[in-house]
């Protein structure tokens, strides 16, 4: 418990400091003309949110670990989730649009870095949002940017992966952009790390602060294999998509 309350103490002055000093400063990199400054290999304003939300995820006792290589084109992105800071952490990967539920644009600090990835809030059960969502995602793949999903639908209960819906792969076989599947695990000692995940009747502010007190953990991002979808139906992209991400997920683990 007193170390709980030390790592709290510690990190929530840095956390404020961050979101009150950090990130105006990342904001004013994306005023033309400071775009156009290169730093390591990215235009300033891509390099500072992705710096931004690398440190958030450290703040909050993340060690990211990235492997692979993220396409330079238009992709359909696709990965498993298991906690709010998936979206983040990937952001912190490359610059990406998300496909989100309506709830998160109401959240504090992670409703604002969604908007800034220019998420697409679906209402669930909603019929026409869905049809919305789905154009607007052909309409971003088609301009040459990035979408991404989380085609188990949310975080669900329980420790494995979910089946990936198929309904939102659409958007790639009509754009005929690749999907890029990433893997995403967090990780303690070598195994996984589940207690991330929110708990039985945990909201959201519960589940930040807890995060807040928890030890240093490995974040790891597995970019993988992108797939081409000449051919592919999109259930046939789901299935291909969920392979992959199952067969890195358990990978390199200790017994």
């Amino acid at each position: 418990m007193l170390l709980k309350v030390l790592r709290l103490l510690l990190r929530l002055p840095l956390l404020l400091l961050h979101l009150l000093l950090a990130l105006p400063i990342t904001l004013l990199c994306s005023v033309p003309p400071l775009p156009r400054i290169r730093l390591f290999g990215r235009s300033l304003d891509v390099a500072m949110e992705s710096w931004w939300t690398a440190t958030a995820c450290r703040l909050f006792g993340l060690r990211i670990l990235i492997s692979g290589e993220v396409q330079d084109t238009a992709s359909l992105v696709v990965a498993n989730h298991i906690s709010w800071l998936d979206i983040p952490l990937l952001y912190s990967v490359a610059p990406m649009g998300f496909v989100s539920k309506a709830e998160v644009d109401r959240w504090p600090v992670l409703g604002f870095i969604a908007r800034r990835g220019h998420t697409l809030f679906h209402s669930r059960g909603s019929h026409d949002s869905a049809r919305s969502v789905l154009a607007e995602m052909v309409e971003r793949l088609q301009q040459g940017k990035r979408v991404t999903i989380f085609p188990e639908g949310g975080i669900l209960p329980g420790e494995h992966i979910k089946p990936f819906h198929a309904r939102l792969f659409a958007a790639a076989a009509a754009s005929c952009a690749p999907v890029q599947p990433m893997m995403l695990r967090y990780l303690k000692d070598g195994r996984h790390y589940q207690d991330i995940r929110f708990r039985p009747g945990e909201n959201f502010l519960m589940n930040f602060f807890r995060l807040l007190t928890q030890p240093p953990r490995t974040a790891e991002v597995a970019i993988l294999q992108p797939i081409a979808v000449a051919g592919l139906q999109r259930k046939d992209l789901a299935s291909a998509a969920q392979a992959a991400v199952l067969e890195a997920y358990d990978e390199g683990l200790l017994p």
